[in-house]
């Protein structure tokens, strides 16, 4: 009988309801993410202490395999195809990873791979790189470095992917190339983010550690200054920031744009851009700016990229200064941008952050290793050659003794037992006797080949010492990185400038200066009026029920403050704000500084410093007042709004600012229609912004203050019966015609 199909909901029905296993979400982790985790950190994204990503490292041995380190180009495609013999990836990902490494991509300092054809450029994410079958590569020179001691057992090998090939776990690089070539990666819960420097730097700074592997930071960053960027670009030089990244691995570098000005075509040429930023993003950005109208000194810009290398054009409007805008673009575009550094790098299979000087001794551990193995291989080999020669030395004393030996001989297997007998040698030099051409046995071959066991000696001696002194080793690699140096080296591409000899832009700069009259309403409303439009027409127009609470005249450049209801300070510039007429009601303060729900100012004040012996002053619905420093309010950062500005113990009547040896007198009015008139200097100063204050009026249990005004005069006719000399005190019953005003003015 025929077994019944499954049909595909009933597979899903089998699925959906199979039974449910408990599982620890620990163990979860570690069974099934953590092996994941661990071969993204190891396998993909950071790189090792040769400087290069496994992508990286398998590419180059790829090419270094097919002959392109000394052989003509080769199509990209055919790269990338063998290279899948040592990386599972598709090809598109290989050969992103080839492009980055040319020299057309300009991507790094010393490119490994020599390039034909497009190939993109680091500066821009729009010029992209031809297919792979239109593009041509082979091995820089430059790489004869990366794999010197390669074929000489300097590094271990391990099975490819499915175990057809060997392929190198490092390669043996001479010169720190993990400091030299820049590299970023992404894996599971960490990053590398590595920065390169010159080579010349390096190498000087590696020799002067392995001269004095106690070496100082400070000595150490006057031979390697900073980094050095492909792109070039000044550096802002800040010596205790870079002290940092030498220390710790961790950090930023400022880099700015380099430009110059065309004088006769009024025009900025900026001929070299930050290495962490693409020539899309800032002009994205310029287009931003000039839309919303902050750029107007610009009256175009244009992309002038061509054969010559990179060029970005800004037209000038005619008076602008070239330097001060640059210095305006370097604040609000990438044209000035910081390279995080996280110097994150595997060593062995762990990864460490580290600085500087900390990688650069981990390499000198490693190349150590690498050139000891290599050193070990030749004598190795110069020792079984000179074994071979000390035999042909001894068939020297009598060939025609060994013509005999092999001529008198009559089975073949016989030939090297009986040299051996014959000679005192052993089976290995026997056989390469053997295996001598009749025509070279010679006495003039012989001696010539015997002529090399002195040279050979002392060779093998020269090494035997090397390796049993760790200063000889060390100076071996001194040597070899004297040759890069000499061989490789290239002048700085970023040049250096210190942070105190750089202008820094300052906003006021490009705001235009005048005098405004300034008005707050009660309701919250704020307006800006120059002197010209006020001019004839100081009737301002408001809200029905509205009325001015602040009025005060400042300059377009100055700051604002507004202490509101919420026990909160806001901080604006005047220039924020629009010119308005007097016909119109103005902007509303709490839309405009974000305030909270239902917030409303209750003072304004121009304030562009926080000078000693001025304060605010408070005062509340029990009664109480404080004063408090207006230093108490001066913060480093340009904050926008101040919390717990004030003691939030009682509701607030009223804020006020005193000015230095300014006391004013202000009038308490209550509930129950009594009132007092003192002195602000009669209330003390509390440095803590929430104190409480003191009872300026004493009033029964259900009574609040209801009203606190400075400017009493213009209401009341008579004020001296209200006036008190001491606090607490007790309030005055308002006058009828007082009360009457007092209604009238206050609550209107």
């Amino acid at each position: 009988m025929a077994k019944k199909k499954t049909s595909v909901s009933q597979s899903y029905h089998e699925i959906v309801h199979a039974p449910i296993t408990n599982q620890l979400i620990t163990d979860t982790i570690e069974k099934n993410y953590m092996p994941y985790v661990m071969s993204v950190i190891i396998s993909r994204a950071i790189p090792e202490i040769d400087g290069l990503k496994p992508s990286h490292r398998k590419l180059l041995y790829t090419m270094y395999r097919m002959g392109l380190l000394t052989g003509n180009r080769t199509k990209s495609a055919n790269v990338v195809g063998q290279t899948m013999k040592l990386n599972p990836h598709g090809d598109m990902a290989i050969y992103e990873t080839l492009v980055r490494l040319t020299r057309g991509n300009e991507s790094l300092l010393h490119p490994f791979i020599d390039s034909k054809g497009s190939f993109g450029k680091q500066y821009s994410s729009n010029m992209r790189f031809a297919a792979s079958r239109y593009t041509e590569c082979k091995l820089d020179p430059f790489c004869n470095e990366l794999f010197r001691g390669i074929d000489k057992d300097a590094v271990d090998f391990v099975p490819n992917y499915d175990n057809t090939m060997q392929e190198p776990v490092l390669l043996p690089t001479t010169f720190p190339n993990v400091l030299v070539t820049p590299n970023t990666g992404i894996a599971v819960g960490m990053a590398s983010s590595i920065c390169p420097f010159n080579l010349s730097e390096i190498c000087d700074g590696t020799i002067a550690m392995l001269k004095n592997p106690k070496i100082s930071t400070d000595r150490l960053m006057d031979i390697i200054k900073a980094p050095d960027f492909p792109g070039g670009g000044i550096i802002l030089y800040d010596r205790e920031q870079m002290r940092q990244v030498f220390e710790t691995g961790s950090g930023s570098v400022r880099i700015r744009s380099r430009y110059n000005y065309d004088k006769a075509q009024n025009c900025i040429d900026i001929v070299q851009i930050p290495y962490s930023t693409s020539i899309e993003l800032i002009q994205n950005r310029i287009r931003d700016l000039v839309k919303e109208g902050k750029l107007k000194e610009i009256t175009d810009f244009r992309d002038e990229i061509d054969l010559s290398g990179f060029k970005f054009t800004i037209d000038l409007r005619r008076g602008v200064d070239p330097d001060k805008l640059m210095t305006k673009l370097f604040k609000l575009t990438p044209l000035e941008d910081s390279f995080k550094c996280n110097f994150n790098v595997l060593i062995q299979s762990t990864p460490r952050t580290m600085g500087v000087a900390e990688i650069l001794r981990e390499w000198i551990e490693f190349r150590k290793v690498c050139l000891s193995r290599e050193l070990r291989f030749d004598l190795a080999k110069k020792k079984d050659k000179l074994h071979l020669l000390l035999g042909l030395a001894k068939i020297l004393l009598d060939i025609d003794k060994a013509i005999r030996i092999i001529r008198h001989t009559e089975k073949d297997e016989d030939v090297i037992p009986n040299l051996m007998k014959g000679f005192d040698i052993d089976d290995i030099q026997a056989n390469y006797i053997a295996d001598i051409k009749l025509r070279n046995l010679n006495k003039e071959y012989i001696l010539n080949r015997v002529n090399e066991i002195e040279g050979l000696q002392k060779e093998i001696a020269h090494i035997e010492d090397i390796l049993s002194d760790e200063l000889k080793l060390k100076a071996l690699i001194a040597s070899q990185l004297t040759e890069v140096k000499k061989k490789y080296g290239q002048p700085r591409r970023s040049q250096l400038i210190g942070t105190d000899d750089i202008e820094v832009y300052e906003e006021d700069d490009n705001v235009e200066s005048f005098r405004a009259n300034l008005y707050l309403t009660k309701e919250g409303y704020f307006k800006k009026i120059t002197n010209q439009s006020l001019r004839g027409n100081d009737e301002q127009k408001l809200k029905d029920g509205d009325s001015i609470v602040a009025t005060m005249e400042a300059d377009n450049r100055s700051e604002l403050i507004f202490v509101t209801d919420r026990a909160q300070i806001y901080r604006a510039k005047i220039a924020d704000f629009d010119c308005v007429k007097s016909s119109q009601m103005g902007e509303y303060v709490p839309a405009k500084l974000g305030m909270d729900e239902g917030e409303r100012p209750i003072m304004m004040n121009v304030q562009d410093s926080y000078p000693e012996g001025e304060n605010l002053v408070f005062v509340f619905e029990n009664g109480k007042a404080v004063r408090v420093p207006v230093t108490a309010y001066e913060t480093k950062g340009n904050r926008k709004r101040l919390v717990n500005a004030y003691s939030t113990a009682s509701p607030i009547v009223a804020a006020f600012y005193e000015k230095e040896k300014e006391p004013f007198e202000i009038m308490l009015v209550s509930s129950a229609d009594r009132a007092i008139i003192v002195k602000t200097s009669l209330i003390p100063v509390k440095n803590t912004r929430t104190s409480g204050g003191v009872t300026l009026m004493t009033m029964k249990k259900d009574q609040v203050i209801r009203a606190c005004l400075a400017n009493f005069e213009e209401i009341f006719e008579n004020t001296k019966g209200y006036r008190k000399l001491k606090i607490p005190a007790t309030g005055q019953l308002l006058s009828d015609k007082d009360r009457g005003a007092e209604q009238l003015r206050i609550e209107p």
